[in-house]
């Protein structure tokens, strides 16, 4: 299995990126998604989930209103379209796909992206 992020940048606040998260391997349009980010020196933390169909998404209280996770199954592509960027949006970002139990938990995943990294300026 292969999940291949892309999309970060450096931002000043306010701005707009999106991230993509192309999957390999995997039977992607039966698999729960999410991204993830992890700033220095902290836990790697739940940003939002999507279900297989698309239908349903979970988002962090920090992402909610200005990201937007989505997914294409036709081309095994998930996204975070995040909006509204803030300084303290600078992490990490990972997907995460494989999904074996609370869709928050980053033990509940069983495959990972290598990671794109986000800074947003103030």
């Amino acid at each position: 299995v292969q999940l291949q992020a892309s999309g970060g940048g450096l931002m000043q606040a306010g701005g707009s990126l999106r991230l993509s998260c192309a999957a390999s391997g995997l039977t992607f349009s039966s698999s729960f998604m999410a991204w993830f980010r992890q700033a220095p020196g902290e836990v790697r933390q739940f940003v939002a989930g999507i279900s297989s169909t698309g239908g349903t998404t979970y988002y962090t209280d920090s992402a909610k209103g200005r990201f937007t996770i989505s997914r294409d199954n036709a081309k095994n592509t998930v996204y975070l379209q995040m909006n509204n960027l803030k300084p303290e949006d600078t992490a990490a970002y990972y997907c995460a796909a494989d999904l074996r139990g609370g869709y928050s938990y980053s033990t509940s995943y069983n495959y990972w992206g290598q990671g794109t990294q986000v800074t947003v300026s103030s």
